[in-house]
C-alpha cells in the first residue's frame, strides 16, 4: 500500500514522502495516528494545499521538543527494586515504571515515548531513548539496584555484582583433615561414644 508520509518516521521517509508499506502497518499504525494518507489523487492534493502548514506544525513541535529535551537529556533515574543473587530482577522494569519514576521529578513523559527494546530484568546502569519527537531523540540513565546504598556505588562506576562474588569467594574455606576417609565429614570435635 502506497502512504503519503505526514511526518518524519523513522527508518521510512520525511514529510512529503510516497512510500510503499504493508497494508497492515499502514491500516494499524501509520494511518490511525495521523502520521501518513493513503495515496491517492484527491489526497495528493490536500496534502500539496495545506503541505505549508504541515510543515510550520512540524517545526513547532520540534521546537518544543528541543525545549523539553534540554531538561531530560542525561538524566539518571534511579529505581529500587528486588532480585536475586546473581542480579536477575523478580520481575522488570517497564516503559510505565520509568514514566512514573520521571513523574515523581516532575518530568512529564508519556510512556509511549520511552523507546525499550526489551524490558529491563537486570540490575546495573542502563540507557533507555526517549522520542520526544520524530527528530528530536534524548537518552537518560537507569540506575536499577536493591538499595540506596548499592545504586550510589553503582552511579560511582563499582559493578556490585563482581564485588559481591568476589566478597563471597575470598570467605569461604573449606574444613579439610587429611586423615578423613573419601565421602567422611569433617567434625569440629570429636564427640565420645555415650556410655551406659
Amino acid at each position: 500500500m502506497d502512504v503519503i508520509l505526514l511526518e518524519r518516521v523513522e527508518k521510512l521517509g520525511q514529510i512529503g514522502d510516497v512510500v510503499s508499506v504493508k497494508a497492515g502497518y499502514a491500516r494499524n499504525y501509520l494511518l490511525p495516528r495521523k502520521k501518513a494518507l493513503r495515496s491517492n489523487e484527491a489526497n495528493r492534493k490536500v496534502f500539496e494545499r495545506n503541505r505549508a502548514q504541515i510543515e510550520a506544525d512540524n517545526a513547532a513541535r520540534r521546537t518544543t521538543a528541543e525545549t523539553d529535551a534540554t531538561g531530560i537529556n542525561g538524566k539518571t533515574v534511579t529505581l529500587i527494586r528486588q532480585s536475586s543473587n546473581v542480579g536477575q530482577l523478580y520481575g522488570s522494569v517497564s516503559a510505565r515504571d520509568l514514566s512514573d519514576a520521571l513523574d515523581a521529578e516532575n518530568i512529564k513523559i508519556s510512556r509511549n515515548l520511552i523507546v525499550l527494546d526489551r524490558p529491563i530484568k537486570t540490575l546495573g546502569l542502563h540507557d533507555v531513548k526517549i522520542q520526544l519527537h520524530p527528530e528530536v531523540s534524548v537518552t537518560i540513565h537507569v540506575n536499577v539496584a536493591r538499595s540506596p546504598e548499592e545504586a550510589e556505588l553503582q552511579s560511582q562506576g563499582v559493578d556490585v555484582m563482581a564485588s559481591m562474588f568476589e566478597r563471597d569467594e575470598t570467605g569461604f574455606t573449606e574444613d579439610y583433615d587429611p586423615n578423613a576417609e573419601p565421602g567422611e565429614i569433617a567434625t569440629d570435635n570429636e564427640e565420645e561414644p555415650a556410655r551406659d
